[in-house]
């Protein structure tokens, strides 16, 4: 009965080292190595000013925009073939801004219910100011006026809940 506690882990083994790119772009420095549901995955080589994905990885449709005032976490991983994924979370109110200034968290936003064919790889998290133009994940610029994107964290599994600093 014992070995019925330890479960099959996704997780990954390599700091990709994400970062945001130009544009709506994402650069890693280094091949990622991870399992999924205890499986090894194929590794995403290092990526320099790649096109970020334009479809959820949850739902296979296209992002939901954010308008002013709102905040999103994004989770970064790939399946089990090394392919690039990307997945939003929860959209939050924040305070109101000061014109292209985004507002503080009110509520932060919770990860996505990842598919079993996920491993993620590292997160940030977006928010709009009130003068801000609409965000489209994969389509805006990372530093478009009124927009703040975090720094990528990254990482070997989610932690409970996105950190915001």
């Amino acid at each position: 009965m014992e070995n019925f506690k330890n479960r099959a882990i996704t997780m990954n083994f390599a700091t990709a080292g994400f970062v945001a790119g130009t544009t709506n772009t994402y650069t890693t420095t280094a091949t990622t190595n991870g399992v999924i549901d205890g499986r090894f995955a194929t590794g995403l080589s290092a990526q320099t000013n790649t096109a970020s994905p334009t479809l959820d990885a949850v739902t296979g449709l296209a992002f939901p925009k954010l308008t002013d005032n709102q905040a999103t976490v994004l989770v970064w991983g790939t399946n089990a073939a090394g392919a690039i994924k990307l997945a939003q979370g929860s959209i939050e109110a924040t305070a109101v801004g000061i014109t292209t200034t985004a507002g503080d968290f009110l509520n932060l936003p919770q990860f996505p219910v990842l598919p079993d064919d996920f491993c993620p790889m590292a997160y940030n998290l977006v928010r709009t100011a009130p003068s801000a133009a609409d965000f489209t994940t994969g389509t805006s610029n990372w530093t478009a006026t009124g927009i703040t994107a975090s720094t990528f964290r990254n990482i070997s599994t989610l932690p409970r809940r996105p950190q915001s600093s």
